[in-house]
Formats: structure tokens, sequence, C-alpha cells
């Protein structure tokens, strides 16, 4: 083995151990419809990157280990979905604050009508 089993978790670092902390500041700034707008985003940002990080698994482009079978598996997907939340919360590929910023206009649009 040439690297340690989980690199991603530990180049995020010691705060990428529990949840990002959401502010408190952040959210009561807001609306609530906008808030829950938010948190809907942040949620199909996971998804779509526990869903990329499972392809890329499946296209076999993750190293081989002898550490191979269920138990491993399940371990990955684990560690892909507390990555992607982690992604998420934090905002790190942008896509939550892209949809929430383009499902905005639509609550605009409603409370104006």
């Amino acid at each position: 083995m040439t690297g340690p089993l989980i690199p991603a978790a530990q180049s995020l670092g010691p705060q990428s151990l529990g949840p990002a902390p959401r502010s408190s500041a952040r959210n009561s700034d807001i609306s609530p419809e906008r808030a829950e707008l938010r948190e809907a985003a942040e949620g199909f940002e996971a998804i779509m990157i526990r869903k990329m990080l499972a392809t890329a698994r499946a296209a076999g482009l993750a190293e081989e280990t002898p550490l191979t079978g269920g138990g491993m598996q399940q371990f990955q997907t684990m560690r892909d979905e507390h990555f992607a939340d982690l992604a998420a919360a934090s905002g790190a590929f942008g896509f939550a604050r892209s949809i929430e910023e383009q499902l905005a206009q639509y609550l605009s649009a409603k409370s104006d009508g």
C-alpha cells in the first residue's frame, strides 16, 4: 500500500470531524422560506457529490487494496456520505449556492405577486 486508507478525510483537517457549524446569524438574516431553500439546496448538493463519488468508485478509479469486501465497501459508502455532507454544508463545490440563488428568484416573485 502506498498511501493512507482515508486520504480525503486526513486532508480535510480536524475541522472535518463533525458537521460544519451553521451560524445562527447566517440563518437569522434570511426568511424562513429562504432558510428552507438553503437547507434543501445543501441536501441536493450532498446527493450530487455522493453520486459523483460512487460513480468514480464504480469506474475503478479507486486504488485496489487488500482490504476489500462488504465491510470495506460499507466503510467507503459511509465515508463518502460524510464527506458529501461536509462539502455541501461548507459550500466547497458551490452547487448549493448556485441552486439556492436560482430558486430564490421564484421566492421573490412569489412574495411580490
